[in-house]
């Protein structure tokens, strides 16, 4: 395969994962790293969205609480998630989800419209949806989701 038919070919995959059982994805491109979540450090006056920071490989990381980012009821304090780092403009954020799927590929021509019935919350993030066999997948616009303050 040559170089440009597998980039083509890694802008049409996606990161799946979920928060509070909603399937949701993003693009592989844009993921740098996939761990269970670490012990964070709070950080003073942040909004309640940023989880903290972590410590990856020697970096700083900037941890949002997807749940939080997205309006929803935090997680049970038993309960651990996983991270999806991103980078963004050279800096390393993670998106704290409940768990991390799989990853599935699709031409972005199929992503429709966001439905009216989708919560304000997600509507807010997303790019559109996704229609699978079983379920609806939300696509994330990591830049919106990134855009805190």
């Amino acid at each position: 395969m040559t170089d440009e038919v597998t980039e083509k070919r890694a802008a049409s995959m996606f990161v799946t994962m979920t928060v509070r059982g909603q399937l949701c994805g993003i693009p592989v491109l844009s993921v740098r790293d996939i761990i269970v979540t670490q012990k964070m450090t709070r950080i003073p006056l942040a909004p309640p969205e940023i989880a903290g920071s972590m410590n990856l490989r020697g970096r700083i990381v900037t941890a949002i609480d997807l749940r939080r980012r997205l309006h929803l009821p935090a997680r049970d304090s038993g309960e651990a998630g996983m991270s999806v780092v991103v980078e963004r403009q050279g800096e390393l954020y993670s998106l704290v989800v409940d768990s991390v799927r799989e990853v599935i590929e699709f031409d972005e021509h199929q992503i429709e419209a966001n439905p009216p019935t989708l919560a304000a919350g997600w509507r807010e993030f997303s790019s559109g949806i996704y229609r699978m066999a079983s379920e609806l997948l939300v696509v994330l616009n990591t830049e919106r989701v990134l855009a805190i303050g």
